[in-house]
């Protein structure tokens, strides 16, 4: 079983309960999915693109992104419907567990200047979104082998009901906020 899964299960679930006042167990709130994507612009000039990001993104998760495409056409961005436009990947279970453990104690630390994640991001339903500048922070990704060094999104859905209890939840496991 997975260290970070272990220290929720053992640790902050009872203090969860104890801290949040929380009559049963299963009210205490918990990381549902975590789903990466990277946005593709520049798939429409260059198809090449979209093979590359495809294999970052399986390198880092350990699993097969899906290919997202556009649901509408827009003029400006020169874009039609239906067009390739960018990869994603929901992780569930072990695999989340896996890699929110690699993203908070190997990856965040890496980024260069790093002090911490901005505790701004969350969307009012306590889900967090985290983006990152670069894929090359990721261990599992070689620098030779990279065409082009693309940004991506984090995104940690939570079952929790407001922003206050997903922050105590992802301080607890341990995302690195800023302070103050």
């Amino acid at each position: 079983m997975n260290r970070l899964k272990e220290q929720y299960q053992n640790e902050l679930v009872p203090t969860l309960q104890k801290d949040l006042g929380l009559t049963n167990v299963m009210q205490v709130p918990r990381v549902q999915k975590v789903v990466v994507n990277i946005g593709m612009g520049e798939a429409m000039d260059n198809p090449k693109a979209m093979d590359a990001a495809v294999s970052d993104v399986m390198s880092i998760t350990g699993q097969r992104p899906v290919i997202t495409k556009a649901t509408k056409s827009i003029a400006n961005f020169k874009l039609r419907e239906g067009r390739a436009i960018g990869v994603k990947v929901t992780l569930r279970g072990e695999k989340m567990w896996s890699f929110l453990d690699r993203l908070m104690n190997i990856v965040l630390p890496r980024v260069r200047d790093f002090r911490g994640v901005s505790s701004e991001a969350f969307d009012g339903r306590g889900n967090y979104t985290l983006g990152l500048r670069e894929q090359l922070i990721f261990p599992e990704i070689e620098y030779d082998k990279i065409d082009k060094i693309r940004g991506m999104e984090i995104t940690i859905v939570t079952t929790a009901e407001t922003d206050d209890q997903a922050v105590m939840l992802l301080q607890m496991l341990g995302m690195p906020f800023r302070k103050g």
